[in-house]
């Protein structure tokens, strides 16, 4: 069974640095695509960051350019979010989710075409 589980998430100052961590199991494929969701309260998930494994291509909303970085480590198989200069804005349930293919997976920008979730981890940025 595929499985992710998302680790790293606390209570920040503003200004302050957090790493998640999205560890991915469970699955074959070496074709696929992990992306970083947030969903703040009373507001609809929104895509913050995405990294290609099949292309090492990484894609980041505008929102988080030049403060937050996708990686993975050297199996590909845990994805990180490293979040630098947190605004309180930034508060929010963070997911990882992984889209599979044959071949040439991208990142997608819309959560409906991630198959597989993991349980979130909560960000909270204090001002």
């Amino acid at each position: 069974e595929v499985q992710l589980v998302e680790s790293g998430g606390d209570l920040v100052q503003a200004g302050g640095s957090l790493r998640l961590s999205c560890a991915a199991s469970g699955f074959t494929s070496v074709d696929y695509a992990i992306g970083w969701f947030r969903q703040a309260p009373g507001k609809r998930r929104e895509g913050v960051a995405c990294i290609s494994i099949s292309d090492v291509s990484t894609h980041y909303v505008d929102s988080v350019k030049g403060r937050f970085t996708i990686s993975s480590d050297n199996a590909k198989t845990t994805v990180y979010l490293q979040m630098n200069s947190l605004k309180p804005e930034d508060t929010a349930v963070y997911y990882c989710a992984v889209r599979f293919g044959r071949v040439g997976v991208t990142c997608a920008a819309f959560s409906y075409e991630y198959g597989y979730w993991g349980q979130g981890t909560q960000v909270t940025v204090s001002s």
